[in-house]
């Protein structure tokens, strides 16, 4: 596989804190390459390095030592407000409790990424219509997030997520919040975004049935990589 279709790539990749006076390591020296457009899932107990992974493949934490690049971007060379700026344009993020304004509508909501762009009305306008559109809430656009079910919540983060067209989306827990048919209609439609759309997609999850929604299924354990499963 040639660097062109490899949009995450970490070496040696480390992340240490201190925990008062004890050393903690959630990351040790882990090597792993992403292709782009893959549906990745981290499994793991807790503590063992799921979330610290996904913090540092979007830039919200940066590690002690080793790379990582993505999109061609060496994240661990960047300082704080370089990794922000990269994070606005490069990275969407979907959580489990879904995080919508709840004085917003379900546009205004999706609309917030793009506020900080210099982009005019109509293009903001077409890019959130288009986002809601591929989540398959067009008719729901004008609706305040207590009139939405909580499966229809978390599309409308999807979209979010999505309305500024970054590479990667990363999810934490993204079904946590929601009853098997939810979860399952919001695996789909992020299996879909990955297949369909092109999108590289990193999702932490305790639940094996969404695991199984994934391309890939990636198994931590004290910030080892232990198991890997690819369908």
């Amino acid at each position: 596989m040639s660097d062109e279709d490899i949009l995450i790539r970490c070496r040696h990749l480390t992340k240490q804190y201190m925990k008062g006076s004890v050393s903690v390591t959630p990351l040790d020296s882990l090597d792993l390459d992403v292709p782009r457009g893959q549906f990745l899932a981290l499994m793991g107990p807790s503590g063992s390095g799921k979330t610290t992974l996904l913090n540092l493949l979007s830039g919200i934490d940066s590690p002690t030592s080793g790379t990582i690049s993505v999109d061609g971007t060496a994240l661990h060379e960047l300082k704080r407000r370089g990794l922000a700026g990269w994070r606005a344009q490069n990275v969407g993020y979907i959580f489990q409790l879904y995080h919508l304004v709840p004085v917003l509508t379900a546009f205004e909501n999706v609309e917030l990424p793009l506020l900080l762009d210099p982009m005019g009305t109509r293009e903001r306008r077409e890019r959130v219509e288009a986002a809601l559109s591929l989540v398959g809430l067009d008719d729901r656009m004008h609706h305040f997030p207590k009139e939405l079910s909580g499966g229809q919540e978390q599309r409308v983060a999807i979209a979010r997520a999505l309305v500024a067209d970054p590479p990667l989306l990363v999810a934490d827990e993204p079904t946590g919040d929601l009853d098997r048919t939810g979860a399952d209609a919001i695996l789909g439609l992020l299996r879909e975004l990955s297949a369909a759309q092109g999108k590289t997609i990193v999702m932490v999850t305790h639940d094996p049935k969404a695991a199984e929604a994934s391309s890939r299924t990636l198994h931590l354990e004290k910030g080892k990589l232990i198991e890997e499963a690819v369908v």
